[in-house]
């Protein structure tokens, strides 16, 4: 089973670009995030005339996921279990007995303002859920833009990020409570070592330029951690005409 995550910054603007790499690649399940749309105004045709299923959890301008998948899904929820949040990050499905839980984790603005702890209050709130699903769903992956590099090797200068939103020790940790859980990051299974990105700003020719940080995760619980086969970065949508700023990120499961 092929697993995709991808921040498309924007369904309708990226809406090409991403027919374009399904009908390349064939996922079994591509998650996006920052859709940037209601639900009533997503656009399904393009995904279902290549027969996929769509779900979604979208609003207006912001936010916003969505599982594109081969499969119906056999469990569906909107949102994190128990935690009253007004914003659309989280969708979880489950496809032959694999829980997906796609998240668009909060970007935080700077370290210690009031977005920034609400990011950490809403990571402690998403751990809380995961902890409960995974005695339902032992096979699990959660993925998506976790804002967060999970370590220096992931930034392509830990010196000018240090501290700064994104590679703070205490959005770290709020990562590792989760993989403390019993989570894997399924990159790092088959790639070490610096170089590795998926995420470039537009500004100042990041792309080009190399300036980028990893932070699109893929999360495999303990029970799929043995059936992890291939994981990688997909660099080349980056390179498009008007590309999204983040790149697909890969798993792939026997």
């Amino acid at each position: 089973m092929k697993i995709v995550s991808w921040n498309v910054n924007g369904i309708r603007a990226r809406i090409d670009h991403i027919v374009a790499w399904i009908e390349e690649n064939q996922p079994d399940v591509l998650a996006l995030q920052e859709t940037k749309v209601v639900d009533e105004l997503f656009p399904h045709e393009p995904f279902e005339a290549m027969s996929y299923v769509v779900e979604t959890f979208g609003q207006k301008s912001y936010n916003g996921v969505a599982n594109i998948t081969k499969n119906p899904s056999e469990h569906t929820n909107k949102g994190i279990t128990g935690f009253d949040d007004p914003q659309t990050r989280v969708l979880s499905t489950t496809h032959d007995g694999i829980r997906v839980v796609n998240v668009y984790v909060p970007n935080g603005q700077a370290v210690g303002t009031e977005k920034f702890l609400y990011k950490l209050e809403w990571l402690n709130h998403l751990k809380i859920m995961l902890d409960n699903d995974l005695k339902e769903y032992p096979k699990m992956v959660v993925l998506g833009d976790f804002n967060i590099a999970p370590s220096d090797e992931d930034i392509h200068d830990p010196d000018e990020w240090k501290d700064k939103i994104l590679c703070s020790d205490q959005e770290r940790s709020a990562l590792e409570e989760i993989l403390s859980l019993g989570f894997h990051d399924s990159f790092r299974l088959f790639e070490k070592g610096s170089g590795f990105h998926s995420w470039w700003d537009y500004r100042a020719a990041a792309y080009r330029r190399g300036l980028g940080l990893r932070i699109d995760l893929l999360l495999a619980s303990d029970e799929l951690k043995s059936a992890c086969n291939k994981g990688y970065i997909d660099e080349k949508p980056r390179a498009l005409e008007i590309p999204s700023d983040h790149t697909p990120v890969v798993i792939e499961i026997s």
